[in-house]
């Protein structure tokens, strides 16, 4: 069993306070405290909504929130009250790091903007997480998931792909966008190292959205003038799927020229002329090309197309769902789940995807019961304010 301390990590010494929500802003401090920083996560008398959207043990415990709340510390404040509001100007006072995910308009009629947090904190870094940034028209628009999907294009090229528009089944936005909240506060945190210099920070869903769908998606549009519409054709493609078997499905990326020429030379297709020869020319017909190997693949099992692509060295996989992860040989033998003691029951959390040889994350305890550490944190900072939860 994991233990539930707070020490160890390359964030060991770190203090942040996160009056984040949902997925969004939890998801990058969920990584924070994996690696050692110490997140207090502040949130007010109904709790954050993700208690309650999916199962747990015990009511307010759903797993989507156990998940992205886990080794953080826990206190209940009604900011609507000055004197919450003033013991969040203690904790604050104590902090390295601010993060929220309130409307501009909200945290400013709390009075804990940048400006009234710096007050507190000269050399904070104070995090935004929006749905659209400040400069726009958009600023303050409400966002969630599945409308920035469809707002940066998804359910688009879904459809060119599919028929019909739709969204990828994953909360994508909410978790690129939590990455970006993550690394563009430790860069911030790295020029503080540096230079003693706080600031404020701002991510958006939006524009991270838009930046990551237009990483191949911008394509010939990016040029002046445009060369092609704004799709990466092979990513469209409608028989990019995973290939029938006799038995079922097989993954299989024959791609580049040097897998093309063993899956040629080992299957020998009938089909297989000089028009394929190299990527360029199949790139131009890719549709077509996987047509031609969709109806080579239906000639074989899975298991023996497994054993001829893997003896190729051709990227592939069975398909295999998200129960399966739980049960994965190579996610096990590397140690990847870790299972942590919890006042629910044990609990075996998806552990921590990177690797350090001299400050390893780890899963630092559960998440936190609403207001749990009310005592002892608000107690630590201004004992004359502390109180127990509501």
């Amino acid at each position: 069993m994991s233990e539930a301390v707070p020490d160890g990590g390359p964030l060991k010494g770190i203090r942040v306070v996160d009056l984040t929500s949902v997925v969004f802003g939890p998801y990058a401090t969920q990584i924070m405290a994996d690696m050692g920083a110490e997140v207090i996560k502040v949130e007010p008398p109904e709790g954050d909504n993700t208690r309650w959207i999916t199962t747990g043990p015990v009511p307010g415990m759903g797993g989507i929130y156990v998940n992205v709340n886990r080794g953080k510390r826990g206190v209940m404040l009604d900011l609507r009250r000055e004197t919450d509001r003033e013991a969040l100007r203690r904790l604050i006072a104590t902090a390295d790091v601010f993060i929220h995910s309130m409307r501009g308009s909200a945290i400013r009629k709390l009075g804990f903007d940048y400006e009234a947090v710096r007050a507190l904190r000269p050399d904070i870094i104070y995090t935004n997480c929006y749905g659209y940034s400040r400069r726009g028209p958009e600023s303050d628009k409400p966002a969630y998931d599945d409308t920035i999907q469809a707002q940066c294009g998804i359910p688009h090229v879904q459809g060119l792909m599919n028929g019909e528009p739709g969204f990828v089944a994953t909360i994508m936005a909410d978790k690129v966008a939590g990455l970006h909240a993550l690394y563009a506060t430790m860069m911030a945190l790295f020029h503080r190292e540096r230079t003693g210099e706080g600031q404020e920070v701002e991510v958006t869903m939006f524009e991270a959205m838009s930046s990551f769908m237009l990483v191949e998606h911008a394509n010939g549009a990016m040029f002046s003038p445009p060369t092609t519409p704004a799709h990466y054709h092979r990513a469209v493609e409608p028989n990019r799927r995973p290939y029938r078997t006799k038995d079922g499905y097989v993954a299989a990326l024959v791609y580049n020229d040097k897998h093309w020429n063993a899956f040629v030379g080992a299957v020998t297709p009938p089909w297989a002329s000089e028009e394929f020869a190299t990527l360029a020319q199949r790139a131009k017909q890719i549709g077509r090309v996987y047509g031609l190997l969709g109806e080579t693949f239906l000639t074989r099992t899975t298991q023996e197309w497994l054993d001829t692509l893997q003896s190729l060295h051709i990227p592939c996989s069975r398909l295999h769902a998200t129960d399966d992860l739980f049960e994965n040989e190579h996610l096990n033998a590397i140690g990847f789940f870790e299972e942590v003691d919890t006042p629910q029951g044990p609990v075996r959390f998806p552990g921590v995807p990177t690797w350090f040889s001299k400050t390893p994350g780890r899963v630092r305890g559960p998440a936190p019961m609403l207001g749990q550490d009310n005592e002892q944190i608000l107690a630590s900072v201004a004992p004359a304010i502390a109180h127990e939860p509501d």
